[in-house]
């Protein structure tokens, strides 16, 4: 039963699609889907969200048409595309504490009267230690007004005049998504019920690359590895000794 394999209740009929968070899992894949298409709407906008559906739609079918029965590789490229173009720039952190869930949160926990002071690290303006990691600096209150200015700026990201775009980080992260959709039709050209566990292990790739700044890089960095390893395997299955990247 798939509610059981989601780890989800058996009762209850339809259920309307509610933004992605961590209170429960999606009961279908069209949940799944739908979910985080309207948290892309209001992470860039619904045009940045129908490039997340359309691929994915792209995906689904190939996959019914050559794999009958299966959504493995739907349900993969789902979860890490949306993983790569909800990346958490200096816009999505200020929409996030401003959207009125953080808020409502600290009304749970804190009563009486409290401050907000924020330890942070922009990329343009943090000092950098010995090993060039950025340092983190507590910011007062007021931080919290600079949120709100910076959330309705988020239609500036990606463009000429995103000035926060322009570091190397956000260049990553941008770049990330284009490679990962091109590797996606890479998967699917070549789509058959007997590399399907390879083309799931190679769409699953953005899993790896966790954490931010330099932490970030060294993942992406043996991500990549992996991920060259996974398609030179696909390019050429028959090959008999394949280089394992630790």
């Amino acid at each position: 039963d798939e509610r059981e394999l989601r780890g989800l209740p058996s009762h209850g009929g339809d259920v309307a699609f509610l933004p992605l968070d961590d209170a429960r899992l999606s009961r279908s894949l069209d949940e799944m889907i739908e979910r985080r298409a309207a948290f892309l709407v209001e992470y860039q906008d619904a045009a940045y969200a129908n490039r997340y559906r359309d691929l994915v739609a792209r995906v689904r079918a190939a996959e019914a048409d050559r794999i009958g029965g299966s959504t493995a590789l739907t349900e993969t490229v789902a979860r890490y595309l949306f993983k790569l173009m909800a990346y958490k720039d200096e816009y999505e952190v200020a929409r996030l504490y401003t959207s009125g869930d953080f808020q409502r949160r600290l009304q749970q926990q804190f009563e009486g009267d409290y401050q907000l002071r924020f330890h942070l690290a922009p990329p343009l303006f943090a000092k950098k230690d010995e090993q060039g990691r950025l340092l983190k600096k507590e910011y007062g209150p007021w931080m919290f007004k600079a949120f709100g200015l910076l959330a309705k700026l988020k239609f500036l990201r990606g463009g000429r005049f995103d000035v926060f775009g322009r570091t190397e980080e956000r260049r990553m992260e941008r770049r990330l998504i284009g490679d990962y959709e091109a590797t996606v039709q890479v998967l699917l050209d070549g789509l058959d019920d007997d590399r399907l566990a390879l083309a799931v292990e190679i769409a699953s790739i953005p899993e790896h690359i966790r954490g931010y700044g330099h932490v970030k890089e060294a993942h992406f960095e043996q991500a990549k590895a992996r991920e060259a390893v996974l398609l030179a395997q696909w390019r050429n299955p028959k090959a008999l000794h394949i280089v394992q990247v630790a």
